[in-house]
């Protein structure tokens, strides 16, 4: 044992679950070897983190958009009337969220 190349132990507990994903994963690899798997995956593998403000700018701007669309909805019911300035802000709202949406699309297929 002094003579061991790996002499510092990791220990770490997971759910179930989690172990059921480990294994699933181990299999699509073709590995039965669970020390040498997770030391790969600690070493060599991924960690994403995703900026998702981009996305709390979408879900803002649908926030607005569906208030305004509310809002317009309730004036023309106690009114009657629709007036062209708020069907114009309307689409403004409308155009920057796709405007939105789109860039976030574009960014996440170069992914």
């Amino acid at each position: 044992m002094a003579n061991r190349k790996r002499n510092v132990q990791l220990h770490f507990m997971v759910t179930d679950h989690e172990r059921s994903l480990i294994d699933e994963k181990m299999e699509q690899l073709g590995t039965k070897n669970l020390g040498a798997y997770l030391r790969k995956m600690a070493v060599d593998g991924y960690a994403i983190h995703l900026d998702l403000s981009d996305i709390r700018e979408l879900v803002t701007l649908l926030r607005r958009t569906s208030n305004s669309l509310n809002q317009l909805t309730k004036r023309v019911h106690e009114t009657g009337n629709i007036y062209g300035e708020d069907i114009e802000e309307l689409r403004k709202s409308y155009d920057k969220l796709w405007e939105t949406a789109d860039e976030i699309l574009c960014r996440l297929s170069s992914i």
